[in-house]
């Protein structure tokens, strides 16, 4: 079947609008709900950036336990790492916190810069699975409507194809220093603070557990800190009217570019602004050739919070890393977009038409995420 003919056999977007305005009509909060909402939403965000912070110092006091873990899996140079960074995004279900990681092995030498960014470039080409795992979940419980697999097909596919390119161009850059005066620490006053405020608590954990274990507490402190900031944001699976109706008007390419850079901007992470296009494209809200500038957008925007995290280091080389990494990657897209789009879509979306068409194509497919990465990481 054609991908028009897929098309025409799916309900309009008008009807399915229709079934979405038959649930529990939104009823608007009051001003003391809209308050509390605030304060509670605000003591979340703060909350959450203060475990966040000790999350990455007990990182980078046990980094140094992994680098034998890495040694005995043989993991080193730009395939290895790329297959290892790959393959724990998936693990967490995240890219942000793999990234995070990578930045903290690189502030205690376990890691070069090139291997960083090689870390931090396969977070990003496994940071969209949560988009299957959710659409895989969507497919389950409904009707065995395949939209919301293929909305996760599209978001992979498009990552792969984008950022694959950035780890040989990224490099090139790094290792012609052509950025290397773009250097940032954290400020003497706020690397004080840290140090004062947390320094006992790593002191301590530090006296009681060995490297490998005060990495894999930093880990799991890290994936908590994602946890409570998840807390400050509107229901991603059930995005409000006014998120809903935004979206609708948001058709073209460029503006689908900038709301994913948005969406991503307030939310900080593209596991999360963009599984919210599985509901949305299900209820017809998004059009199918729209998700890839979106998640365009969201894959660029999603480096606020490895930013944050490299200032936090006081690491001035790794702020270097990721900038490297936000131009570069930047750079292909907008090119891709501006230049390549009309037949980089059809591609894509064909790719993602044959993983879900049918059982075998979704399970070759499902496959492939996983020995790909597998395979760089052991090469």
């Amino acid at each position: 079947m054609s991908e028009h003919a897929r098309e025409a056999a799916l309900p309009p977007a008008r009807d399915l609008r229709a079934e979405a305005d038959d649930r529990v009509p939104h009823v608007p909060l009051t001003v003391p709900q809209v308050a509390l909402s605030v304060v509670l939403r605000s003591l979340y965000v703060i909350v959450a950036l203060a475990v966040f912070v000790f999350a990455l110092q007990t990182l980078k006091a046990g980094a140094g336990g992994l680098k034998p873990v890495l040694q005995e899996i043989d993991a080193h140079g730009t395939a290895n790492i790329v297959g290892f960074g790959w393959l724990g995004s998936y693990l967490v279900l995240s890219g942000s916190p793999v990234a995070a990681i990578a930045l903290s092995l690189f502030s205690k030498g376990v890691l070069s810069d090139t291997e960083t960014f090689a870390m931090i470039n396969g977070s990003r080409m496994g940071a969209s699975f949560i988009v299957l795992f959710v659409g895989f979940l969507y497919w389950v419980r409904g009707k065995r409507e395949p939209d919301g697999l293929y909305v996760g097909a599209v978001a992979l596919l498009t990552a792969f194809t984008l950022w694959a390119p950035v780890v040989p161009l990224g490099q090139l850059v790094l290792r012609e220093g052509w950025f290397d005066g773009v250097r940032f620490g954290s400020p003497g006053a706020v690397n004080s603070l840290v140090n004062v405020i947390y320094d006992p608590m790593i002191s301590r954990l530090a006296d009681h557990l060995p490297r490998l274990a005060m990495f894999a507490v930093g880990a799991g402190v890290l994936l908590a800190s994602f946890s409570i900031f998840d807390r400050a944001l509107p229901n991603l699976e059930q995005p409000g009217p006014s998120f809903e109706r935004l979206s609708e008007r948001l058709q073209r390419r460029y503006s689908m570019f900038a709301f994913g850079l948005l969406v991503t901007g307030m939310t900080m992470s593209v596991s999360l602004s963009v599984t919210i296009l599985v509901p949305l494209t299900l209820k017809g809200y998004v059009r199918r050739e729209n998700i890839i500038p979106y998640v365009m957008g969201a894959n660029i925007a999603t480096w606020i919070d490895t930013l944050f995290a490299a200032l936090l280091l006081d690491a001035p080389r790794a702020f270097t890393i990721v900038f490297v990494e936000m131009v570069t990657g930047a750079g292909v897209s907008l090119a891709v977009l501006v230049f390549f789009f009309e037949p980089y879509q059809r591609l894509i979306l064909r790719g993602a038409h044959l993983a879900t068409r049918s059982r075998r194509g979704f399970a070759v497919f499902l496959g492939a995420l996983f020995a790909v990465p597998a395979l760089l990481l052991f090469i």
